[in-house]
């Protein structure tokens, strides 16, 4: 099993380097870090006092993984979670903060647990996660996997300008979902032709 920090840097090379798409509700990015995030931590990386976009482009990648395992991982509780869904629910934490926990709510309610659906990863949503795990965690992470591509899908369906990071201009898979399938099993991964199917209402 990787270690959280090689998780964290594995998320850094997945998110790249300095990106402003003014399609991104999230603005401007730098290792899939925002600006808004360094403002709220007061990361001022150039030493004026003021945390500004230059400061952003200093970001270096070791920084960024510094401030997913500290922020993103150590204070969400994922560490809470069993072995097998850290990696994904961290992936996808930084990607889009607690709508990650509440995929995982939203899919242990759907299980049989009843919890709440507010994002926050306490000591119920662990143990109803650590329940669900069983005897076979892996199908629990393939299940979280599935969980999040279809929050990626829903949320390119009802918002067209992200669509793009759903489907790519030819047609196939975009980021968000070979994203999300990295961290489910070659069995449950859509094929080319299904994903041309789900997005094809699209235009």
């Amino acid at each position: 099993m990787p270690s959280v920090n090689d998780i964290a840097m594995e998320i850094v090379a997945r998110e790249g380097g300095y990106v402003n798409d003014p399609d991104d509700p999230g603005g401007a990015t730098k290792h899939g870090v925002t600006l808004k995030t360094l403002r709220s931590l007061g990361v001022d990386l150039t030493g004026d006092g003021r945390v500004e976009v230059e400061d952003l482009r200093r970001l270096t990648p070791d920084k960024a993984a510094e401030i997913y395992v500290e922020h993103y991982y150590r204070r969400t509780g994922i560490a809470l979670l069993p072995e097998a869904l850290q990696a994904s629910v961290f992936d996808m934490y930084v990607n889009a903060g607690n709508h990650a926990v509440r995929i995982l709510q939203r899919l242990l309610n759907e299980m049989g647990h009843s919890l709440a659906v507010d994002g926050g990863l306490g000591a119920k949503t662990a143990e109803a996660a650590q329940a669900a795990a069983g005897d076979d965690p892996a199908l629990l992470a393939d299940a979280y996997g599935i969980a999040r591509r279809n929050y990626y899908y829903a949320l390119a369906e009802t918002r067209p300008q992200s669509r793009k990071y759903a489907r790519r201009r030819d047609g196939g898979k975009g980021g968000w979902i070979v994203r999300s399938e990295e961290f489910i099993s070659p069995r449950f991964r859509l094929s080319e032709a299904e994903h041309r199917e789900r997005t094809a209402s699209w235009g």
